[in-house]
Formats: C-alpha cells, structure tokens, sequence
C-alpha cells in the first residue's frame, strides 16, 4: 500500500483536459490520496473541479482529498479535507466533527501539536528539502520532521523536496508517508514514478 499523498497543480498540466487525463492517472495507480490543492481558483470554479476529480478518484477507489473550501466538502458529500492552520483554527468544533480526514498544513512544532489538538486525523509538515516550489528557502530538514514526529501521535506526511532518493530517510525520521506535486504533475508514467517510492527504500533497507 502507498504511503504517498499526491498534490494537485493543474497549471502543470497545460489545460482542463490534460489535467482531469493527470488526474485519472493518478487515481489509477492508487496513492494514498490525492490532495486537490488549487489555492487561486474561486470557491465556485473549484467546486466545479472537484465534481470531476472526485468522480475520477472514485472510479479508482482513491480518496480525494478536497482542500481549504469546507462548504464545497459539505455541498458535495466529501468527507476528507486538507486546511490551512488558520481555516481549520476558525472553524467551530461541530464542523471539524463531521470530517473522516481532517488534515492541516503545519511548520513548526507548535503548530503540529494545535493542529492535533484541533482534532486533525493527519498533518503534513515541511517544507524538509530544498524545492522549486520554495525557491530561496532552506529546507527545515530532517531533524525538524523527527521532532514533529516526536511530539504528535497523529500520522505525520513530510512535503517538500520529497524524492525517491530520500524517502527512506523521512520514514526513518518516524513519517507516516509524503506528499509530492511536481514530480507526479510532471512524469511521464504515474504508476512507475509512484512505484521507485517504494522500490528504493526496499534497496536501501537490503544495503544494495
């Protein structure tokens, strides 16, 4: 079973159609979920996306993941979202109830034990790695993801810079899993660049 969360970025993908094609792959090779992360499209053009990739994960029996807009969630029967530590932080505790998957973005420590606290199922914690995504910002590194690990009891998923080659070590550091966007947007074969996940820290545990 996959340990990998995949994130959205539809501008990689060219158009409307080369990104539901994306996304249907994705759904195929069955990650962990997969994230709809579109921070710039309204609530309105996002819950007309989300019609259309949740239809695709379901096909696939992969969960989707909605993010940020609770009352798309709630308009569209989803029961799995992924908030902003302020959004979540605002939301009165009647509605964090009715979510099966509650996750939050977290940067600090601190903010991994709120986010808990707050009822979330899972966290992501970076960035970890240097990245494109993050251009001029250090990643926080492996010692910041062990102390998250440390302190939460929830599945922690570290984001940034994640890669086949380092995935071993942020197992190692006490993660649940991590979360990828560009790499899964960008490859040419879904399934095969979600497999090396696992393939290689099967040979980096052999010593080959």
């Amino acid at each position: 079973m996959s340990d990998i969360l995949c994130v959205t970025d539809r501008w990689r993908a060219g158009d409307l159609r080369g990104f539901l094609t994306r996304v249907e792959a994705i759904a195929a090779a069955r990650p962990a979920g997969l994230i709809l992360r579109e921070k710039d499209l309204t609530e309105d053009a996002y819950k007309k996306l989300a019609v259309q990739v949740l239809d695709l994960c379901r096909a696939h029996g992969t969960t989707c993941i909605l993010h940020d807009f609770v009352r798309v969630c709630a308009d569209l029967g989803c029961a799995d979202v992924h908030l902003p530590l302020p959004v979540l932080s605002r939301l009165p505790q009647k509605e964090r109830e009715v979510f099966k998957r509650l996750g939050a973005s977290c940067h600090s420590v601190e903010e991994a034990v709120r986010a808990e606290a707050l009822g979330c199922t899972y966290i992501t914690a970076g960035h970890i790695f240097e990245t494109d995504c993050k251009k001029g910002l250090p990643g926080r590194g492996l010692g910041f993801l062990r102390k998250v690990c440390a302190r939460v009891s929830i599945p922690v998923y570290a984001i940034g810079g994640i890669s086949a080659g380092n995935i071993g070590d942020v197992r190692r550091c006490g993660a649940a899993g991590a979360c990828v966007m560009s790499g899964v947007m960008d490859c040419e074969d879904v399934k095969r660049y979600l497999d090396r996940f696992q393939i290689k820290d099967i040979q980096r545990a052999d010593g080959l």
